[in-house]
């Protein structure tokens, strides 16, 4: 069944001067415009992936260039206009913006700021819109998470406590400040690492696997091939603070304290007050 407002594999059933057209099935044939072929030449039979979506004339379209969000993803996008019957926003797509209705904004949406929201198919309407009321979409079904399993987030907002982020499109989850070793920015896609769902269903979330603090050999690595660039020497050294040991190499300082540790007992490095240096 065809998918709007995401990828689909169709198959070319005509080629005309101005692209080809694919079996959309129920919907009928529809257009892939001769700018999105791909460079090989298309024949009848020949099957594409393309993603699929209504153009400025309430047309079923197709282009094999990727937008930023499909249906039934959340992604941070930008207002391009703000008009009588909403927002319209950038989401890759050209000649045809995403609409954010008012009644799915959490107050009037501004020209040129970015907003997360979550794209979805109106079956009242048939057409792809967006919407800003985030909770809606998200909780709706138990999480079903294990320890150190790996999910796709989206970094949303920042709080007292951490980073809210939104898990595989379905869960709210939060990542600690003191947990994170490395910039994060709001709307960035990143992998993580469940930490643990709690009895009330919160679910902690890490940039790093469980046991990451304990695996010291990589670190060791990491810390003699900067040496090596550097010409032997660093300005670090266990009494340095954290967050300038994770601006050089994204990890806590206890880690860092157990890697240049292990190094010194190897005898690979001596350690001073105010650095590090090879042996």
């Amino acid at each position: 069944m065809l998918q709007i407002g995401k990828f689909n594999t169709l198959q070319v059933v005509k080629t005309v001067d101005f692209g080809v057209y694919l079996d959309g099935g129920e919907k009928g044939e529809i257009l892939l415009p001769r700018k999105f072929l791909p460079e090989q030449p298309c024949v009848e039979g020949d099957e594409l992936s393309v993603f699929v979506y209504y153009d400025s004339e309430d047309r079923l379209i197709a282009t094999t260039r990727k937008p930023y969000v499909q249906v039934g993803e959340f992604a941070r996008l930008q207002v391009k206009s703000v008009t009588k019957v909403g927002a319209f926003l950038d989401w890759g797509v050209e000649a045809k913006d995403l609409l954010v209705p008012f009644r799915e904004q959490n107050g009037e949406m501004q020209h040129g700021r970015y907003y997360v929201v979550y794209v979805y198919l109106d079956f009242a309407t048939g057409r792809i819109v967006a919407s800003a009321k985030l909770n809606k979409f998200l909780d709706n079904v138990p999480p079903e998470y294990t320890p150190n399993q790996q999910v796709d987030i989206l970094v949303v907002q920042e709080t007292q406590l951490g980073f809210k982020v939104i898990i595989n499109n379905l869960h709210w989850g939060i990542i600690y400040h003191n947990e994170i070793f490395r910039p994060i920015s709001i709307g960035e896609h990143l992998q993580a690492y469940i930490k643990q769902v709690r009895e009330d269903e919160r679910i902690d979330v890490s940039l790093q696997p469980s046991g990451y603090e304990n695996r010291i050999d990589p670190l060791s690595e990491r810390i003699l091939q900067r040496l090596e660039e550097a010409g032997g020497r660093l300005p670090l050294s266990d009494k340095s603070p954290a967050d300038e040991i994770a601006r050089y190499f994204q990890c806590s300082k206890k880690s860092f304290k157990k890697a240049i540790g292990a190094l010194y007992k190897a005898r690979r490095i001596v350690i001073g007050e105010t650095e590090i240096c090879k042996s």
